[in-house]
Formats: structure tokens, sequence, C-alpha cells
């Protein structure tokens, strides 16, 4: 089987990847990865240098990875600062690095795209090409993140070593509306939701959805304001630049989704979110300043509303944050995959590894008991 060091998505046809990625995931579109691209915010300026795989089969694609080389570890949120100390450490270099992800986009989804989804034979091939790159590279390691569900025995069978962590999701158990879902909560945890809410009415705010198609120039750069305000407030600049944005919005529309909060008809913040058939995943909030329990309004409530109206029977608001467990957020296990080239630091790390594994199951088990719902149960409807 051959398989192709790609330089960059472009060199790739979209409708073949497109095919392989599907629609489930907006973001593993080719739409999506040549917009990062295109833009500048994934280049190797920007420390990732793109090494989609590619595997022919039949005169077409068979299957394709999602590949970069980093010079950093920045955008992954998977973290692995104290493994590069301790190359440092020891005299040798961590970076670069081969990453397999979708760029600042911290949401399982396949990072083995097969034609057929039974084809184990092209996703060895892919594992094994990506670590041979690695080699052949003097690159010092080759890491999977977010994998799905299905990808996580492929990459064990690999030889590659897991590292779990946990994420905090809302499931749609078939509510008629956000009533409903308070209802399954306990009579103090219904009250905390209800006067956050009121707060952001009582202070005069209102909001609007808008969707890719409502979204030109003008209002991108008004939201990018928005998101970079509280971005330089963290320190930082959005990972994104406003060029991606609008190139997305064009490309992906009906992807796209934006709650829009106004005061006095006036915005003061707004959160994007990507979307498909079935899921919500929130990314990006910004505001021009603080609004008492704007956040949670415009980045869980609302959208938590949107996928009750339109029937979503997931929504991902991003990582971290135990505070997601009190507006009915649960925790969900979220894997990684790794191998190192260096034998002796690839052993350390599987022992680290297996007792991160005990203080994640620890930790889910510790946040789940301040679930919201009555009785600690959230999946009573079914």
């Amino acid at each position: 089987m051959q398989v192709t060091v790609q330089a960059a998505i472009a060199d790739i046809p979209a409708a073949e990847w497109n095919e392989l990625a599907g629609d489930t995931y907006p973001f593993l579109r080719h739409e999506f990865l040549h917009a990062a691209e295109a833009s500048g915010s994934v280049a190797p300026e920007a420390g990732w240098t793109p090494r989609h795989l590619t595997l022919a089969g039949n005169g077409s694609i068979r299957a394709a990875m999602p590949l970069y080389e980093k010079s950093h570890s920045w955008g992954e949120f998977v973290f692995d600062w104290a493994w590069a100390q301790a190359y440092a450490q020891a005299g040798f270099s961590y970076y670069p690095k081969l990453v397999s992800a979708v760029p600042f986009t911290p949401a399982p989804s396949r990072r083995l795209l097969l034609r057929d989804r039974d084809d184990n034979e092209a996703a060895s091939a892919l594992v094994h090409a990506a670590i041979r790159l690695a080699t052949d590279t003097e690159c010092s390691s080759l890491h999977i993140l977010f994998p799905d569900d299905d990808d996580i025995p492929l990459l064990e069978a690999a030889g590659l070593k897991l590292r779990k962590d946990c994420q905090f999701h809302w499931h749609n158990r078939r509510y008629n509306d956000f009533d409903d879902f308070l209802g399954t909560f306990s009579a103090v945890k219904r009250k905390k939701v209800r006067q956050d809410r009121r707060r952001v009415t009582d202070a005069g705010i209102r909001f609007r959805r808008l969707h890719g198609n409502d979204l030109g120039p003008e209002q991108w750069a008004l939201l990018y304001q928005l998101i970079s305000m509280t971005f330089l407030r963290r320190g930082s600049l959005p990972y994104f630049n406003r060029d991606f944005f609008e190139s997305i919005s064009r490309a992906l529309p009906a992807n796209i989704l934006v709650i829009l909060a106004e005061k006095d008809a006036q915005p003061v913040a707004a959160a994007v979110f990507y979307e498909s058939d079935t899921a919500l995943y929130g990314r990006y909030w910004g505001s021009d300043g603080h609004y008492d329990a704007l956040h949670f309004e415009t980045c869980y409530y609302q959208g938590i509303e949107y996928c009750i109206e339109t029937g979503k029977e997931v929504f991902e608001p991003g990582t971290q944050g135990e505070h997601k467990i009190s507006r009915g957020f649960v925790p969900v296990e979220t894997w990684s995959a790794h191998w190192l080239r260096k034998p002796e630091f690839f052993a350390a790390i599987s022992g680290y590894l297996a007792q991160e594994q005990r203080h994640i199951d620890r930790y889910m088990e510790a946040v789940d008991e301040h679930s919201p719902y009555r009785n600690d149960k959230a999946t009573d409807r079914s």
C-alpha cells in the first residue's frame, strides 16, 4: 500500500477527503482544514506544518489521516509540557513532534479516515506510516489527540499508549423544553440556574441566533473584536484569525451558529458554535466586559435550549470546567494515544499514564457526585 505525505490539505481532492471524513464532524471537513491553512492560522510560521497522510487504493484515496509536524504544544488541549521538560533535562529535544488532531479543536472525532470502517489493514498502515515518518524526520514522538471510540483499539493494537482525560458534555433526554430539562434537577440546583438566567434578563440583555449565511465581513469584524478582547484579557490572541472565520462561514454556513447577546440593541457578547445534525460544539466566547452570569447563559443555557429545539443529541461545550457540572453537563472520558521514539522515555511515559488514568477515574467519580440531577441520575428519560 502506498502512503503519501501531503504538504497541504489543498493538495488532496476535497471530494475524496470529504467522502472519507463524512458529515458527522464539521471540523474534519476539507473546507474547515483548508480555511485553517489558507488563512495562515495553521502554517509552519505558526508552528503547524501539514503532513497529512493519504493511502491510495483502486484509483482513489482508501484512507487518510490529518497530521501536523509541531514545533510547540500550544492549541492541542492534551498537555505534554512536562514530557518536553523531561526531554530537555536529559539533553534531548522534544520538538519537532507529529500530532494527528484538528487544530485548536478539542472535540473527539475520527483520526483514521477509512473508506471502509472495517478496513483494519488500512488503519494499521496509516499509523505505522506516521511512526515511520516520525523516525525518518527525527521527530521525537507521535500523538493522536481526541480520537473517537472506533479508533482507540486500532491505535492500541499498533503499539501506542492510551492517555485518559475527561470533558463535560450535555445529553438530550428527549426534553420538551428548557423547563422540562430543569425539572430533572434537584430543587436547589434548579433555583440556581433560574437565578442565573434572571440576572441576565433583568440586565436587559436579549439574544439572537445567527448562522453562517447571516454573517458577512462586517458581522465577523464585530464578533472577532469581542473574541479578541476576551483572549487579550487572558494574555493571548485568538488561535484562529478573522480570515478563517469569514472563510469557514462561507464554506460551511449550515455548520456555524452564533449566539449574539445584545443590550439596548447593541452587541455586548457572543459565542461561536459548530453544529452537525446530531451535535453542538461550543468553541469561542467573547464579551466587551463583565456581565453577571452572561457567560453561563450565552455559552451553556442558550446552547442547551437550541439543542432541545433542534433535537440534537449531545452538546460538547469544550474542555475543562467543573462549573459545567451544576449546569447539567456530565463527565465523559476522552482519550489520546502516544508513541515516543526513545524507548527509555516511552517506558517511563507508559508507567506515568497508568497512574494518571487512576487519578482521572477518581476525579470523574468525585465531580459526578455534584451532579444537579435528582438522585444523581441524568438518564431517567429513555
